[in-house]
């Protein structure tokens, strides 16, 4: 399955931002699918607690958020949806267009959980007390 060498590499840079930021782990995973990505989000849900296992984003949630497919026609110079399999111009219908999103898999963002850190306390002893 595809979608779980997807999942590993999303674990893998999942983790590197809970190192970056010196975070225990990570609650939310929020990543961007457009249609011609290639990756059906929903077999990636599936492979996701299977990459995530053991690690520090095991219980963390995914969601995902869906790009639309936009093109930018070469004919007209107007920026409009298109369908998939249909990368037409919305507006003048050239079929000179180049795909401005939709193709796209983006980690958008993570939500971490931090490590708190104890207060130094405000008493201590020295050796003559």
């Amino acid at each position: 399955m595809h979608e779980l060498s997807v999942a590993q590499a999303l674990v893998e840079q999942v983790d590197a931002v809970i190192d970056q930021h010196n975070a225990a782990q990570a609650s939310l995973i929020r990543v961007r699918i457009g249609p011609l990505a290639g990756v059906v989000p929903e077999l990636l849900a599936t492979a996701f607690p299977l990459a995530a296992a053991g690690s520090r984003m095991e219980h963390a949630q995914l969601e995902f958020t869906h790009a639309p497919i936009q093109v930018h026609c070469q004919t007209c110079g107007l920026d409009t949806e298109a369908a998939m399999n249909r990368l037409v111009c919305g507006a003048c219908g050239d079929w000179h267009t180049q795909i401005l999103s939709g193709d796209e898999l983006l980690l958008e963002s993570v939500e971490l959980e931090t490590v708190p850190t104890l207060a130094p306390s405000p008493y201590f002893l020295t050796p003559n007390s």
